[in-house]
């Protein structure tokens, strides 16, 4: 599939849960969100015949989002059945790494082989203060865990924060030196809860990228690519493991390369992270629609990807929150 802009559709985000057992003060507000009923919710079944429609259109790679995808009873089934439909070439998780010390044996046997792992700081106190009482310890084990069964590449997921992580983002980078991860800054962006946070805890990618050399020398373009989907940049440290990534959201935005869709949790196909266009596929789902007729909604969806997001020039808030997105 391309879009109006000629641009490939290959890579479909699924949102399986909007439910999550930490709090982000970025993510959603300290009473949590309105979660969906369960008849709202996408039945495991109706995310599979999504997926398998996807393929038809040329769409072969998945990852798994939330809420957190791994509270979702029955995701290791899912992800299996997920794994054995013919065309599938990858399928990645984002996770907050609470539960991946109990469940990467499962991940892995599955067919989940690349993680990306949400994690704003690497100070106890702070980390419970971020997710309103996370336990740092416990995700720490899990990226352990993880990198010991095998999985590659395991990226973390640091939102820069202004004032909360910026004295870490050294810290962050010399992570690399000692275990194979791919470290990635990413600009916060105005969406849900954030929208008030942008002003004063925003930081572009420059400027952590400026913090970092003075600390720890100049970063090198990484020699080879780090497998994925996404819009990174990568970089290295002289004798390093793994890499430093930069996901420049706002002040660079990688609009012109998009590749994906977005399926919430409830049944809509988002054409982007920061529109508020969506297209129900849902009640299509239900109502015994064909193959065909999905296949019109996923060409409706892609038509109305626009050419990139306005955030950056003060455009309204996107409505939903990034947990009722899917990230």
């Amino acid at each position: 599939m391309e879009d109006r802009f000629r641009r490939r559709i290959d890579y479909l985000r699924m949102s399986i849960t909007d439910r999550c057992n930490l709090r982000c003060l970025y993510c959603m507000p300290p009473q949590g969100v309105t979660s969906r009923t369960r008849d709202e919710i996408l039945r495991m079944e109706e995310i599979l015949r999504v997926a398998e429609v996807a393929i038809q259109l040329g769409i072969n790679k998945f990852r798994l989002t939330g809420g957190e995808p791994l509270l979702r009873k029955g995701v290791i089934p899912f992800i299996r059945s997920l794994a054995l439909l013919p065309g599938v070439e990858d399928i990645a998780v984002t996770t907050n790494g609470t539960l991946l010390l109990e469940m990467g044996e499962q991940l892995w046997d599955a067919g989940v082989k690349r993680l990306n792992i949400s994690l704003d700081t690497l100070d106890s106190e702070k980390f419970n203060r971020i997710t309103r009482g996370g336990n740092l310890k416990q995700v720490w084990d899990g990226i352990e865990k993880v990198l010991e069964i095998g999985f590659a590449p395991v990226k973390l997921n640091i939102v820069a924060l202004r004032n909360f992580n910026d004295r870490e983002w050294a810290d962050f980078a010399r992570l690399t030196l000692d275990y194979p991860l791919h470290v990635r800054f990413i600009e916060l962006m105005p969406i849900g809860t954030s929208w008030t946070m942008a002003g004063d805890s925003f930081v572009s990618c420059e400027e952590i990228v400026s913090v970092i050399e003075q600390e720890l020398g100049e970063l090198n373009p990484a020699k080879s690519g780090v497998r994925g989907c996404g819009p990174a940049e990568y970089y290295t440290l002289p004798n390093s493991k793994g890499s430093i990534g930069f996901i420049h959201a706002m002040s660079n935005h990688f609009c012109a390369d998009c590749n994906r869709l977005r399926l919430t949790a409830d049944g809509k196909l988002r054409p982007c992270l920061h529109d508020q266009h969506e297209v129900d596929i849902r009640e299509a789902l239900r109502s015994g629609a064909g193959d065909r007729e999905l296949q019109q909604l996923f060409h409706k969806a892609v038509a109305l990807k626009p050419a990139n997001h306005h955030l950056a020039t003060g455009a309204p808030e996107a409505g939903r929150g990034m947990c009722q997105i899917g990230g």
